[in-house]
């Protein structure tokens, strides 16, 4: 275990507690962080014996380590993982398998809390899974979603934005197939045989996951935990000192993240999102744009220099790096006219503080989302389409006053299903315990 980093009489301390279950929390990238870090402070104050294991996947301060200072978190250990993709993937299975294989030596039983989509969800469940242990997927069931390809064809020459609003508010336009988010949807598909208890965020999800044969007494819609982390961030918002940097932000703005393999490794989509900014800021659009890791690759790549800093010179539009803490964001947030984005995550946030969002992709993961009318997706193939897209949004009092769809008290609601579980059973269960035989 010598690429691990144990905090100080780490395994003193597991081999002299007695309490026989390990909560593990995994945490890896930002979102990981945002979402987990209210279920870790639960299982706190209820006196479990919890640990916080930190892969290393992100590690900068702003997308890491000002999340871990903001909610007082303080990892145990960190895989330190680093490499591809595929290397990553193979070091958390190892590293964590060791962990947990020492753990077991030590009679515990160890239940590893992995959230949605990422690598590390999958990774880590699968290094679980190898020793019988089975883990609790926060934010199971994430399934792409796309409009059907007539609902597409049918915007390229006439495009209504109402009609074609209403269109993706019925279900029956769109379809399952697609592996965007890549590789999340891999991620999340994978992570779901290792799982033993899946809190899904809503009915959608649940409804993927009992076709694809997950057990239905193990499958709980609890809500997303995202709702306790915006109502922590939403609380501290007047400690927030983000507009001491960026004062014109409480003029109103429109948000810009773009930061999925698909749309910044194709030169043609990233291109056509580029020229939506563009266009927006000659119309005097007010504009944030997060210039997140896989956005400044793309920029230089493509060779976009020059364009984006004759962007930077304009006086309405701010680029920036990824802000290192989460309360600013929500602040910065409370002012948005419409965010515009490629994330998951901000789709959940935007219905959650009553904000418009505008995915840019040709389907979306949190598709509840859209059906609820608090989203609306922007195929990334033509830039004035996109600019329609996003004032229309702007400009629709109905996507600002759907109810939030992801629940309140999350955090409680999965703390109290994992311990009614391990009261009356365990996790991982072969068939005889599945039946009650």
């Amino acid at each position: 275990m010598k690429d691990i980093t144990f905090r100080e009489n780490f395994w003193e301390d597991i081999k002299t507690d007695a309490r026989k279950h390990i909560h593990l929390v995994l945490i890896a990238t930002k979102p990981d962080i945002i979402k987990q870090a209210p279920i870790y402070l639960e299982l706190k104050k209820r006196g479990e014996n919890v640990i916080l294991c930190h892969t290393g996947q992100h590690y900068d301060f702003n997308l890491s380590g000002g999340l871990v200072e903001e909610f007082n978190l303080q990892p145990d250990f960190n895989l330190n993982i680093k490499g591809s993709l595929h290397k990553k993937v193979s070091q958390i299975i190892d590293r964590l398998g060791d962990v947990i294989e020492k753990m077991k030596e030590m009679d515990k039983v160890v239940i590893p809390y992995v959230h949605g989509d990422t690598m590390t969800a999958m990774a880590a469940s699968n290094a679980a899974h190898a020793h019988e242990f089975a883990s609790v997927h926060v934010e199971a069931g994430i399934r792409t979603l796309t409009p059907k390809k007539e609902i597409f064809e049918a915007i390229k020459n006439d495009f209504n934005w109402g009609n074609y609003y209403e269109k993706l508010q019925d279900r029956n336009n769109w379809e399952r197939g697609s592996i965007e988010p890549y590789p999340e949807q891999f991620n999340t598909r994978a992570t779901e045989p290792a799982s033993g208890l899946h809190c899904a965020s809503e009915e959608l999800a649940k409804e993927f996951l009992l076709a694809e044969g997950c057990r239905p007494d193990r499958i709980k819609v609890t809500g997303n935990s995202v709702y306790d982390a915006t109502m922590i961030a939403k609380k501290n918002a007047a400690n927030s000192t983000i507009f001491e940097t960026y004062p014109q932000l409480k003029d109103g703005f429109i948000r810009f993240c773009i930061h999925r393999r698909e749309n910044c490794l194709n030169e043609k989509r990233f291109l056509v999102q580029l020229e939506a900014i563009e266009k927006l800021v000659a119309s005097n659009e007010s504009v944030l744009w997060i210039l997140m890791n896989q956005t400044k690759s793309a920029i230089e790549k493509f060779g976009l220099e020059d364009r984006v800093e004759a962007l930077r010179k304009k006086d309405n539009i701010i680029l920036s790096d990824v802000w290192p803490f989460y309360t600013d964001v929500i602040a910065a947030m409370e002012y948005a006219s419409v965010c515009v984005t490629d994330s998951g995550s901000m789709q959940e946030e935007m219905n959650i503080m009553s904000i418009p969002c505008v995915t840019l992709r040709f389907g979306s993961d949190r598709t509840e989302t859209i059906l609820a009318g608090a989203n609306i997706i922007a195929p990334p193939t033509d830039s004035d389409l996109i600019v329609k897209i996003i004032m229309g949004a702007k400009n629709n009092e109905a996507m600002k006053t759907v109810p939030n769809i992801y629940g309140t008290d999350v955090s409680r609601k999965i703390v109290d299903e994992v311990l009614a579980l391990l009261e009356n059973n365990k996790l991982f269960s072969y068939e005889e315990d599945r039946l009650d035989m």
